[in-house]
């Protein structure tokens, strides 16, 4: 995929990849091209061979099929738990899959609190069963803990990385904190637009490829 900041392939299979660079390295950007808010100048993008975007085609984000899980959660306040997770559902099947997914994720306790009850790690959780209930074909994750605070993001880090690694869909996580890497078999570096090494947390540490990374790995 080629855009004025971008230029790279990236392949993802059903698992999970963690996606670090510093700020400017066009994370943020990768994630609105994939979701469809921005398009690329030229390039493709496919998910399961479904084409999303190329010289022909350019499917609208609705269409795309992408769990999104955004860093301040996006939930909806004048919702309560329930009302957050189906949005978006058709009537027919709203009810049944919203219990599903709620009890999935192990919150159906939540499903009448309102979002300002709920601590962050909650609301993380319900942001995730509202970007896993229709069932999309990969998840996009921004900055998933950066929210909480440090006691939250051990215990989320843990329970996102086995609800997705439960899951087997391709899932892209995107984070700046080197304590995230575990979250992810697989470590993307990307920086000025490209990805400049991959491998795990460990082969980064022995031979980073740029003095970012070295320090990245190093903290």
């Amino acid at each position: 995929m080629v855009t004025g900041l971008l230029d790279l392939q990236l392949a993802i299979g059903p698992e999970t990849v963690l996606l670090a660079g510093p700020n400017g390295a066009g994370k943020s950007t990768l994630l609105r091209l994939l979701l469809g808010i921005d398009a690329p100048g030229s390039g493709r993008i496919a998910l399961g061979g479904r084409v999303l975007f190329d010289g022909n085609v350019d499917l609208p984000p609705e269409a795309r099929r992408l769990g999104y899980l955004p860093q301040d959660y996006a939930l909806f306040p004048h919702l309560d738990v329930r009302g957050n997770v189906s949005f978006g559902l058709r009537p027919h099947q709203r009810a049944a899959r919203t219990q599903e997914v709620l009890e999935a994720l192990q919150i159906a306790k939540l499903a009448d609190r309102r979002v300002q009850e709920l601590s962050g790690g909650e609301r993380q959780k319900v942001a995730l069963a509202r970007a896993l209930a229709p069932r999309p074909l990969a998840l996009l994750l921004d900055e998933p803990f950066a929210a909480l605070d440090t006691q939250a993001r051990r215990q989320l880090r843990q329970f996102l990385s086995a609800q997705l690694e439960a899951l087997r869909l391709p899932a892209l996580v995107v984070s700046h904190d080197p304590a995230d890497a575990g979250v992810g078999r697989r470590i993307l570096m990307m920086e000025r637009g490209r990805i400049v090494q991959e491998g795990t947390f460990e082969a980064l540490r022995k031979a980073p490829a740029t003095p970012f990374v070295a320090e990245w790995t190093a903290r």
